[in-house]
């Protein structure tokens, strides 16, 4: 099956639609691109068959993949200069949420003369840009966590700080993504069951967030669904192209109706992905059912309003024993200090950094620096509210 959308870009979903890289090129006049990718993706088969095959088509390519997970401002600059240096016109982002913002940031920053921190997704920053000379972006996740590929931001750390910050400009969106499941199909148990989760996370938090906003609300549903109905699937058989699929899918629904908001989840998780480098779709795993019951009195009609949708008894308590069912099949751990040691958690520190986070401002209960102390505290223990 082969299919495309124009919601909310262009996005090209479809087996083997990987091939059609060249074409998304020539459609956008990119003749000179800049590859980004991170340094554990540029070595598999995978990606050196894709740009063998790009490089059949196009006379220059550039390659930029010196970085990793959880991504920091410097390499973002250090691909801004590769791609000035060499007067690229375009960036294909290519991997997980790291390659996807990495890319993303390089594309925008290569035409600023402002720091990158000047552009964080606060009040109306995002109108210090330049918008003369923010290069085309080429979408390609190879995982279905993110959902980056239909972001109007990315994530990266600041270094002399250590809080992940959102950088922000509508020109972040890709022009064109391309969805391709065979592209996920080696992808580890491991990292399916954390970036599915991760994708969960966005699709659950849009739901619950504050406002109105019945689009948004409508795609996290259907996201939901489609990752109730295949994570499991591609866990357990990750050469089941369907699920891969599906997942992908759900995938991109989550970044697109979180634009209404996130939540709690990502607030805690943000300073345990800086401070301690831990996968950010794991993390947002084991928060999630702490995060749940602790705004349950505010949320507890909209989740069982979706209970029938999702094939779940209607109540509250169903959906939750959903969530825990599932990460403990997904081999998930329940407790934050299951990956990190507590006696190196700052609590002060990291409640303060949760309250101040972007994510805060839309959960469903007002939030404390208190509130995150006990949040965090409970997810330490295993205790829920």
């Amino acid at each position: 099956m082969k299919v495309n959308w124009n919601f909310p870009n262009i996005i090209w979903c479809g087996e083997n639609r990987i091939k059609d890289l060249s074409l998304a090129c020539s459609e956008l006049s990119i003749k000179k691109p800049l590859f980004v990718t991170d340094k554990d993706l540029i070595n598999l088969k995978m990606v050196k068959n894709v740009i063998n095959e790009l490089k059949n088509n196009l006379n220059d390519i550039k390659i930029f993949s010196d970085f990793s997970g959880n991504p920091i401002g410097e390499n973002v600059d250090d691909g801004v200069k590769i791609f000035n240096e060499f007067k690229c016109d375009g960036v294909i982002a290519f991997g997980g949420g790291s390659g996807l913002d990495v890319g993303k940031a390089i594309a925008f920053m290569s035409g600023q003369s402002r720091s990158i921190w000047d552009f964080e997704d606060i009040g109306d920053y995002w109108k210090r840009a330049d918008e003369t000379n923010i290069s085309p972006i080429i979408a390609v996740p190879t995982t279905a966590g993110t959902g980056s590929e239909t972001g109007r931001a990315s994530a990266i750390i600041n270094k002399e700080t250590g809080i992940k910050k959102i950088i922000f400009h509508p020109k972040f969106l890709p022009s064109i993504v391309i969805i391709d499941p065979v592209l996920t199909v080696d992808l580890s148990p491991r990292l399916t069951a954390a970036t599915g989760m991760d994708a969960l996370a966005h699709n659950l938090e849009a739901f619950c967030a504050q406002g109105f906003h019945p689009m948004a609300d409508g795609i996290a549903i259907e996201g939901m669904k489609l990752i109730k109905k295949s994570l499991l699937t591609a866990f357990k058989n990750g050469k089941d192209l369907e699920a891969r699929r599906n997942l992908l899918a759900a995938a991109s629904m989550g970044s697109t109706a979180f634009q209404k908001g996130l939540g709690a989840i990502h607030s805690l998780s943000h300073p345990v992905n800086s401070q301690f480098n831990i996968h950010h779709g794991l993390s947002n795993a084991i928060f999630m059912p702490y995060v749940l019951t602790f705004n349950k009195s505010l949320i507890e009609d909209r989740i069982v309003s979706i209970c029938d949708y999702l094939n779940l008894e209607k109540s509250f308590d169903s959906f939750l024993e959903w969530i825990l069912d599932l990460r403990k099949e997904l081999n998930i751990p329940h407790k934050l200090s299951d990956v990190v040691e507590p006696s190196k958690i700052d609590l002060d520190k990291l409640s303060k950094m949760a309250l101040e986070d972007p994510s805060t401002s839309s959960n469903p209960k007002k939030m404390t620096i208190d509130d995150m102390k006990i949040l965090y505290e409970y997810s330490i223990s295993g205790k829920l509210f």
